[in-house]
């Protein structure tokens, strides 16, 4: 497939776009970054659409500094009917999944789906419940897929000439991991997927425990798409630039 051009000089979001580096630094599935990137999307109901990105202030997550940027001008008022489109590099946290259920609770006609890259501390129980909340609350919540990369690539990046479908190509098992753990926090399951880094070789790594109940409550499905064996526990460990390597560490369940 021939690539195509950089974005048009005309393009109006062109000034809004994040450089290839920020990208892959902030939605790079593997790394464990502290700081979160927002790329958003508003569709408005006369179909005219507004594409930005936002980053964390030193006093606020970005997540509440898009509601209240959004809500202090004449733009989004509680009559406003819109929808809008989140990529995450960091789901929210659950102060943040308060904001955004009181927001969406006083603006009715707006509708919210949120693609996130990683799980914010995803072991709180806290952070947990807040995201079975939104989604209660009519929240789409997804783990971001190859597709999804490859949109932000195209519309939220200032990607160089000839480079329109060359986006990070992350470990699809990465994604899947991430996945199954959403899947738990949507049907109120333990964790199974928890994540560490050693700071002395950068690795980062993605360990599955499973429990009776997850063998019971989760589709073989999904378990079978973290290319690990479902009666062992399996570590992964990713380093940046490299390729992925599997089967690091083995134990009964």
């Amino acid at each position: 497939m021939a690539a195509g051009p950089a974005p048009a000089t005309g393009d109006d979001t062109l000034r809004r776009r994040i450089e290839p580096w920020e990208f892959e630094a902030f939605f790079n599935p593997q790394e464990l970054r502290r700081e979160a990137c927002l790329l958003y999307q508003i569709t408005w109901s006369s179909h005219k659409v507004w594409r930005e990105t936002a980053k964390n202030t030193a006093d606020s997550h970005v997540e509440v500094n898009f509601i209240k940027n959004l809500t202090s001008g004449r733009y989004c008022r509680p009559s406003t009917r819109c929808s809008i489109l989140w990529f995450l590099s960091w789901s929210p946290c659950s102060s943040c999944s308060k904001a955004i259920k009181l927001f969406l609770s006083q603006h009715p006609g707006v509708s919210l789906v949120i693609h996130v890259a990683r799980l914010f501390q995803h072991v709180d129980p806290q952070n947990r419940r807040g995201l079975r909340e939104l989604i209660h609350s009519g929240v789409t919540i997804q783990v971001m897929r190859p597709q999804e990369y490859d949109y932000c690539w195209k519309n939220f990046v200032n990607y160089p000439p000839g480079q329109e479908e060359h986006w990070p190509r992350y470990p699809v098992q990465c994604m899947a991991l991430y996945n199954l753990e959403l899947y738990c926090i949507i049907h109120n399951l333990p964790p199974c997927v928890r994540i560490s880094k050693q700071r002395q070789s950068q690795l980062t790594f993605f360990s599955l425990r499973l429990e009776n109940i997850h063998y019971q409550r989760i589709p073989p499905p999904l378990l079978l798409l973290t290319g690990g064996p479902l009666e062992i526990r399996v570590s992964w460990s990713f380093l940046p630039g490299l390729a992925l390597n599997q089967d690091l560490h083995l134990s009964a369940s």
